[in-house]
């Protein structure tokens, strides 16, 4: 493999709006987040579970909006990593980054193996409890959605586009037929549209333990960020594909939450854990319904494998580009024009913690409670985000009422209620899952000090800030056309 990171960058104006739609969908696993968290949202705030999933929402799409418009200022392969380091401070900005490799880093450990387990589960349920066979399965899709990733953005949306399409599908199709057996009565439980009202919770703590949870089933979209520099017109579009692929999300969510509550029982739900969906699919289409729900989450988890890999390795690229991290994470390929080095290093570790992690007992208990701790690293780099929009807009807030809502409350909310679930997090985890995830943290600092002790320019930035922006620029935030002067992606100059 030849590659050059002096000055050559990723392919720019590859994927359009509707694959980083696509990507947004994606990232976020619908299949795979129903699946995996269902059965907990519902055992800890019951029929207000679909509440949850709305108020959790609201908060989110400020954190959304937070994303959509810095990346209006500043494209960059690494996202929130560039524009915290560039707003509130550099070493914020570098925990950002770090934040989100490590949590991708650690879910793609996590979620190898339950493809694998499902994957055999198709064909018969005694080879998923083969532990060899289902971490050799496990690792084979990752390995494949290493190559797929490492051969390219274009590569990526077009394999991306087949695996979520057919998961779109299967979850759309269910979604119809829950409606009309809920429409029918067929339900152990009427709707009741009090279900997204503040009703059914259990009073103040009932609906923090009901958002803290749901708050993990949206982790993801921000892969289109991640992508903004080989997407088209990407200033407009990575916001946009990722306020329609949460909007495309959070639908499925409430539709299928509000389909668990009415048409499964209690013990149901809580004895069918993980196998929830399977068990709604079953009720929907008795006989092959739960086979098709676990194709939909084994093709969710496999989608998802691979933005995450997109994100960690895009992240990594902008690291080593700027000289926070070794050079060589900011490698291009020649031909594929894809961070290789970063490819490479992150399989790398990644295969290795995943048969550990399934080799060792003590290893896999370590790696479960690292799983949980994952929510302390991206509620804390989604939160910082949120503040970098203010702070970046605070000259704009005051010229409309738009302007205050879209660019200072709203991203404010999203900011407030992350560092919430984030403190939230420290007194419901673990002790040992705290200390993986404080520890995970503070680890970055190594690198962190290293490379500022180095003289790295990353660590005396180009304040990032919208009027300056949109000055030299002679740009609007509503303009789709013209591109702020100063500004290169990723490389920003001083004003």
């Amino acid at each position: 493999m030849s590659s050059s990171s002096g000055g050559r960058g990723l392919q720019p104006n590859v994927l359009s709006t509707f694959d980083t739609v696509v990507m947004a969908v994606a990232g976020s696993a619908p299949a795979y987040s129903l699946a995996a968290t269902t059965s907990v949202l519902v055992g800890a705030v019951g029929l207000a579970s679909p509440a949850a999933l709305l108020y959790c929402a609201i908060p989110m799409l400020g954190i959304v909006l937070a994303f959509g418009r810095l990346g209006r200022i500043d494209v960059n392969a690494g996202a929130a990593y560039s524009w915290v380091g560039r707003t509130l401070h550099p070493f914020l900005g570098f925990i950002s980054g770090w934040a989100l490799v490590v949590a991708a880093t650690l879910f793609m450990v996590a979620g190898s193996l339950p493809a694998g387990q499902m994957t055999l589960g198709l064909f018969d349920p005694a080879l998923a409890r083969n532990t060899a066979l289902a971490t050799a399965t496990g690792a084979g899709w990752f390995v494949l959605m290493l190559g797929v990733v490492l051969g390219g953005a274009r590569l990526s949306a077009k394999a991306q586009l087949v695996i979520s399409g057919v998961e779109l599908v299967i979850l759309g199709g269910f979604s119809v037929g829950a409606l009309v057996q809920v429409g029918e009565g067929g339900g152990v439980v009427p709707f009741d549209w009090g279900w997204l009202g503040f009703g059914h919770f259990d009073g103040v703590s009932g609906f923090a333990a009901g958002t803290l949870i749901a708050a993990f089933y949206y982790w993801g979209w921000d892969v289109t960020s991640n992508l903004s520099e080989e997407t088209r017109d990407s200033r407009r579009t990575a916001g946009l594909a990722a306020l329609v692929g949460v909007g495309i999300v959070f639908a499925l969510f409430v539709a299928f939450t509000v389909a668990v509550n009415v048409l499964l029982t209690s013990g149901e739900i809580a004895a069918g854990q993980s196998n929830v969906l399977a068990l709604l699919g079953e009720h929907i289409w008795p006989g092959v319904g739960g086979r098709l729900m676990v194709l939909a989450v084994v093709l969710s988890t496999i989608a998802t494998l691979e933005t995450t890999l997109i994100q960690v390795t895009r992240s990594l690229f902008a690291m080593g580009r700027d000289r926070t991290m070794p050079g060589g994470l900011g490698a291009v390929h020649r031909r594929w024009n894809t961070p290789w080095v970063a490819i490479v290093v992150v399989g790398a570790v990644a295969l290795l913690l995943f048969v550990a992690s399934n080799a060792l007992g003590s290893v896999q208990d370590i790696m479960s409670d690292a799983l949980a701790a994952i929510g302390l690293q991206t509620t804390l780099y989604y939160g910082l985000a949120g503040l970098a929009a203010v702070v970046a807009y605070r000259r704009t807030l005051t010229e409309s009422v738009s302007s205050f809502l879209l660019g200072g409350a709203w991203p404010l909310l999203g900011s407030v209620f992350m560092f919430c679930v984030f403190g939230a997090s420290l007194t419901r985890l673990s002790g040992a899952a705290v200390a993986i995830g404080i520890g995970s943290l503070l680890a970055g600092l190594v690198p962190m000090l290293w490379y500022w002790r180095r003289g790295s320019a990353y660590y005396r930035p180009a304040r990032l800030d919208a009027t300056r922006s949109f000055e030299v620029g002679t740009w609007s935030p509503n303009s789709r056309t013209k591109t702020p002067s100063y500004v290169q992606a990723g490389h920003p100059t001083d004003f």
